[in-house]
């Protein structure tokens, strides 16, 4: 499947070896905050459990946890965080999906129109980009290799297209995403990360790569997003 870009492969590996931990930090509370909106249940509300899971992962402190449920579910009060979908072009018209996290909503506009601007791009209206991606469930396993009769099993269990060209991804169908992930648990597979992304039908291959890197970095520097998506192929 096209659409899982190197960079995203990249970024992912190397967070679970030097990640900015204050940052992510923050990043990993704000996500458990916005899925504990739905439940402050992990056993009946997947997102908050797959959040919950995301944090642990990154080492975020327990009372962290409980306090980010509680700031989602509105027992701490104070300003709640909000979730929101940016789209727009990065230089050479690279298109962009950048999903944000934030408690100040001007702020994030601001700050994500300087970075794309900044670089040659800007931002889009709703839908413009959106039609170039699927939202599909994206797990990375800790392996790089994966037995044929084990591919067989995700398969049989909803996965739609498992790649092993850069270590081993599978991608799901959303509404597969939670059996495959519990087939991946019960093969006793580790995974570096899992979660819904969008991915790109079609990708591009940019002129420069260097211009679009470092506009990718900035973006990963912003702490009102927490992630984004491109159809660059780097």
């Amino acid at each position: 499947m096209s659409g899982h870009s190197k960079w995203a492969t990249t970024k992912r590996r190397k967070a679970a070896v030097d990640a900015k931990k204050s940052a992510n930090f923050t990043r990993l509370a704000n996500s458990i905050a916005i899925a504990a909106k739905e439940s402050g249940d992990p056993e009946s509300n997947f997102k908050l459990r797959m959040a919950i899971e995301k944090a642990k992962a990154g080492s975020l402190p327990r009372e962290n946890i409980d306090r980010a449920i509680k700031r989602g579910t509105g027992e701490l009060g104070g300003q709640q965080i909000e979730d929101m979908i940016y789209e727009g072009y990065g230089p050479e018209g690279i298109a962009l999906i950048i999903e944000v996290m934030t408690d100040n909503k001007n702020r994030a506009s601001q700050n994500i129109k300087h970075i794309l601007s900044k670089y040659g791009g800007n931002l889009g209206s709703p839908n413009s980009v959106m039609w170039q991606f699927s939202q599909k469930g994206v797990i990375t396993l800790e392996q790089n290799q994966l037995a044929d009769e084990m591919q067989l099993e995700l398969i049989d269990s909803g996965a739609e297209d498992i790649r092993t060209d850069e270590g081993v991804t599978i991608y799901t169908p959303v509404d597969q995403f939670e059996n495959v992930k519990k087939k991946i648990e019960n093969l006793n597979l580790a995974t570096l990360d899992a979660g819904l992304e969008y991915v790109a039908k079609d990708m591009i291959k940019p002129k420069k790569d260097e211009t679009l890197l470092k506009l990718f970095e900035d973006l990963d520097n912003c702490d009102d997003v927490n992630n984004f998506y491109s159809n660059a192929d780097l």
